[in-house]
């Protein structure tokens, strides 16, 4: 079986709805996944605009930690208010704070892409904290992925309003 991700909210090449922009929604996107490979003990979650002007991208959305009995987020769920579960580490985003960061390209900057990655993963925890950066996630996660499906959706911001 080969390890899917899907989505109620966004679709594989398609444009990012408004709900999932920073200054319209402001939501994280629904992720539902399936066919986790055996010895799969937990997930996690990352949002990444490789085409932000910043040399090293963009990290919208960072999660590790979710047991291996859930398969599914619900749109919101890692915004404020949101539910995750209970073991669930947010980290921090480019934005400077955990949770997820809707997209914000800069005006007239051309479309970008926003990749949403589910990870299954060898470990029940991955050693991150609220306070750590993408990049520290990704570096766990480099250590302890054993398979991971991906969504890429656009965003522009055309700067005509």
């Amino acid at each position: 079986m080969t390890f899917t991700l899907t989505s109620n909210d966004i679709s594989d090449g398609g444009v990012l709805p408004d709900a999932q922009v920073k200054a319209k929604g402001d939501a994280s996107p629904h992720l539902s996944w399936s066919g986790a490979p055996e010895g799969t003990k937990s997930y996690a979650v990352t949002g990444y605009d490789p085409d932000a002007p910043t040399g090293s991208g963009f990290w919208h959305w960072t999660v590790a930690n979710i047991p291996s009995d859930v398969s599914e987020l619900a749109t919101g769920a890692g915004s404020p208010g949101g539910h995750l579960p209970m073991a669930a580490v947010q980290g921090r985003t480019d934005y400077g704070q955990a949770g997820f960061g809707g997209a914000a390209p800069p005006p007239g900057h051309g479309p970008h892409r926003y990749i949403f990655t589910v990870f299954a993963v060898d470990v029940e925890r991955l050693e991150v904290t609220a306070d750590d950066s993408g990049a520290v996630f990704g570096f766990n996660l480099h250590f302890h992925t054993l398979a991971k499906a991906s969504i890429t959706a656009t965003y522009e911001d055309t700067g005509e309003g």
